[in-house]
């Protein structure tokens, strides 16, 4: 009998794409990380710049080169879409950094989170009580986005990195991401060359969208897919709804399908997973990317390994 998709005959599942987001073991520094990760046998690892900074570039690079891992993607930049000049000049100096730290870690894309209205207080608060029609107006907001992306977008090349913008759940509209679907991210990444700012396709956002294959494909035929997040979609949502995401298999998300628009669209890259919830990263790191590993290999590996269909193929 021959071997499934993405497995040899002694049916070890192939983990070179599989990448473990630092995010999902939060309480672990970058190094306890990139060990649990290696460990797992997975081929590269997803850096947050919190942790990066706690060592510096220069170290975080080498660990994770030492492992044998590659640097999937670094989170995050954004945060785009303030209307005041302190605002957008502090924005665009953390933006800078990041890209020169993506660079330095050895890899090209810097997931961005571009930020919600300016009415916010804060991540998950009601809006400032000086907060007038103007700082409601997600559409403005989206427009600041494009003239950061256009600020932006000059350094970014100059490094070899690409902005990856990073489309969100409707439910954080307000406060952390004014796009919501991956067509409003790709509209907004048009004006740019397909290696300068792309998308990520990420499960726990997009997974609800009506014209989510259309988009995928539409991603693919740009060249704009930078990457693949995963993680499910788990009820009752938590106090926070950000962390409201869960293992693979353990709520909505229909992975097969939508793995298998992002490989018909011509994405070869890693898949990362990427939770946020206190219970996940209350456990053992290391138990923890074994879970990511396995959940990978079952859900996500048999359609990311499915042969593409010629017509949905990336243009050249």
């Amino acid at each position: 009998m021959s071997a499934a998709p993405g497995t040899t005959a002694a049916t070890t599942p192939d983990l070179s794409r599989c990448s473990l987001n630092q995010a999902t073991v939060k309480h672990a520094t970058l190094a306890e990380a990139v060990e649990v990760a290696a460990a797992a046998g997975m081929g590269a690892i997803g850096l947050w710049r919190d942790r990066v900074q706690e060592v510096g570039t220069e170290k975080a690079a080498r660990v994770v080169a030492e492992a044998g891992l590659r640097v999937s993607s670094l989170c995050r930049g954004g945060f785009l879409t303030a209307a005041d000049d302190a605002g957008i000049a502090a924005a665009l100096d953390d933006n800078r950094r990041a890209i020169e730290q993506a660079a330095a870690v050895g890899t090209r894309e810097l997931v961005l989170v571009v930020g919600g209205l300016p009415a916010v207080s804060g991540f998950g608060q009601g809006p400032r009580p000086d907060a007038g029609p103007g700082d409601r107006d997600v559409v403005a907001a989206r427009g600041r986005v494009a003239d950061r992306l256009a600020d932006l977008a000059p350094v970014a090349a100059e490094h070899g990195v690409r902005l990856v913008l990073e489309p969100m759940h409707p439910l954080f509209a307000a406060d952390r991401g004014v796009l919501s679907t991956l067509d409003q991210a790709l509209d907004l990444a048009d004006p740019f060359p397909a290696h300068v700012v792309g998308v990520v396709v990420d499960t726990y956002h997009v997974w609800w969208d009506p014209e989510l294959r259309e988009a995928v494909a539409r991603a693919g035929q740009e060249g704009r897919i930078a990457g693949y997040q995963v993680c499910d979609w788990v009820l009752p949502l938590a106090a926070d709804p950000l962390h409201s995401r869960g293992h693979v298999g353990d709520g909505y998300v229909d992975f097969p399908t939508v793995t298998r628009w992002v490989a018909e669209a011509g994405y070869a890259g890693f898949v990362e997973t990427e939770i946020f919830h206190e219970g996940v990263w209350a456990a053992d790191p290391a138990a923890t990317a074994r879970t990511v590993a396995d959940r990978y290999a079952r859900h996500v590996l048999p359609a990311l390994t499915t042969p593409a269909a010629p017509t949905a193929r990336r243009a050249s």
